[in-house]
């Protein structure tokens, strides 16, 4: 675990950026397995939470920072600015979710 200032803001108030070190990103591609499929799909006739898939986006939102803070840290930042998460389906059954930010060191 990596111990650095992770925001979506394009600045930090009252700290001075240093040095831009550029992009950083971090993604995982994730499927869902027959057993949370199953469930989902009885969950969608009664409705409610699908937390089976709520603990998979959890999971590869986490692994994304993670694998986008491994990049920033390598890099030499201590922050990472201007956050953002995307999704994309890559294949029927599996999504990536993808973070990216711009690594700098502040003061």
């Amino acid at each position: 675990m990596y111990t650095m200032l992770i925001t979506n803001l394009e600045y930090v108030p009252d700290r001075r950026i240093v040095k831009h070190l550029g992009l950083v990103q971090g993604s995982t591609v994730r499927s869902k397995h027959a057993g949370r499929d199953f469930m989902a799909g009885l969950k969608n006739i009664f409705g409610g939470e699908l937390k089976g898939y709520t603990e998979l986006l959890n999971e590869s939102r986490d692994e994304a920072l993670n694998r986008m803070m491994r990049q920033a840290h390598q890099a030499g930042a201590n922050a990472i600015l201007n956050v953002r998460f995307s999704t994309s389906s890559v294949a029927a059954g599996a999504a990536e979710i993808f973070a990216y930010g711009t690594a700098v060191v502040l003061d």
